[in-house]
């Protein structure tokens, strides 16, 4: 089973940082995604940015120039450096793994795995 634990949230003014790290423990064959995930109070969860293990990112269009999404030294860690916060960016956030067993990576089976975080939440003050 694999567990997600994030790290990094708090309170923060607007125009200022922080920056969220998420380690995947336990046992899997392929990593294939990993990611932060957003959720604000009467919203939709939506992706902030995600990281291939192609070493692709992709960010929504609210983030760019102002999130990075990298990963970190320690297998299947990843960190989310947020700058020039502003209050929209209040919410909870959570991190997500998308990976496969073998039987699924050499497409003997259908489907993937995917498993979150219990998010962590982070407030913007104006």
């Amino acid at each position: 089973q694999v567990q997600l634990v994030e790290s990094g949230g708090g309170l923060v003014q607007a125009g200022g940082s922080l920056r969220l790290s998420c380690t995947a423990s336990g046992s899997i064959f392929s990593v294939n995604v990993m990611g932060w995930y957003r959720q604000a109070p009467g919203k939709q969860r939506e992706l902030v940015a995600s990281f291939t293990s192609d070493g692709s990112t992709n960010y929504a269009d609210s983030v760019k120039g102002r999130f990075t999404i990298s990963k970190g030294n320690a297998k299947n860690t990843v960190h989310l450096q947020k700058n020039d916060l502003k209050p929209d960016d209040t919410a909870v956030y959570y991190c997500n793994l998308e990976g496969s067993t073998a039987a699924q990576a050499m497409g003997v089976e259908d489907g993937s795995l995917e498993y979150w975080g219990k998010g962590t939440l982070v407030t913007v003050s104006s």
